[in-house]
């Protein structure tokens, strides 16, 4: 096993476990701080837009031309289709409209959602990964700050849906399956051509798009505070600053 592969399986086990805390700790403690949640919402959106329009897409460029911007509209495209088109209603954070979600068979739905979702968060780990380490550390920190706001979500869907506690700690370790899922499939594909990467690669920055584009942003814009909002841009701050770490620490 390559050096490129233990490390896409580490990171996909890391944001993976983000993503079982966020579901163990609602149902813990049965509530979780709203404002605490928009910060992390708001930090990952940030961090997503930086990476996407100044590193991802640009890298995806060199190799693929303009074949970039319509492999990355694919990926936007494919989740829209499954977090929306086929779910119907998913947010981010804890559940507030349980109505919406009076049955068990939606929650079922938000599941299947989310699973799609998750299952290419791995994927756009492992192939960042394969492409370059450094990149790949980046789309990490990405996935990993609204891993832990994706537990609660599922946690607070399930529970608005009538699940036992024990059923939403089963779905969000399932979630947590399929970022691993997703970050394995390196190993069934390490020998892909760099054309191939670059397509990949912009196929997912098309769906970490989709992430903080739709389903994150929205949530800080329905806020009545001003602060969340704004902590966008030090989520954007926070990717030059730990682009410029990780250069500094391994000498990219």
């Amino acid at each position: 096993m390559t050096n490129a592969i233990l490390i896409a399986l580490l990171l996909g086990l890391t944001a993976a476990a983000a993503q079982v805390l966020g579901g163990y700790l609602l149902v813990a403690r049965g509530t979780w701080p709203r404002r605490a949640q928009l910060m992390m919402l708001a930090l990952g959106a940030g961090f997503i837009l930086g990476l996407v329009f100044l590193k991802v897409l640009p890298e995806s460029w060199k190799i693929i031309g303009a074949q970039a911007s319509f492999a990355m509209l694919a990926g936007f495209g494919t989740l829209h289709f499954f977090e929306h088109a086929v779910v119907g209603h998913l947010h981010f954070g804890e559940e507030t409209h349980k109505e919406a979600m009076a049955t068990r068979m939606a929650g079922l739905s938000a599941f299947s959602g989310l699973f799609i979702h998750a299952f290419f968060d791995g994927l756009s780990i492992s192939v960042s990964v394969q492409y370059d380490v450094f990149l790949g550390l980046l789309v990490f920190f990405a996935v990993l700050l609204h891993k832990f706001p994706e537990g609660l979500t599922i946690g607070s869907i399930m529970l608005s849906a009538g699940f036992s506690k024990r059923a939403v700690l089963q779905a969000s370790i399932g979630l947590g399956v399929a970022t691993v899922l997703g970050a394995a499939a390196l190993v069934v594909l390490p020998t892909i051509d760099s054309i191939w990467v670059a397509r990949i690669l912009a196929f997912s920055a098309g769906t970490i798009l989709y992430v903080g584009a739709t389903d994150l942003i929205p949530e800080l814009n329905s806020c009545e505070e001003r602060v969340p909002p704004l902590m966008v841009f030090v989520g954007i701050a926070l990717f030059f600053l730990s682009e410029h770490l990780l250069a500094e620490l391994i000498g990219h």
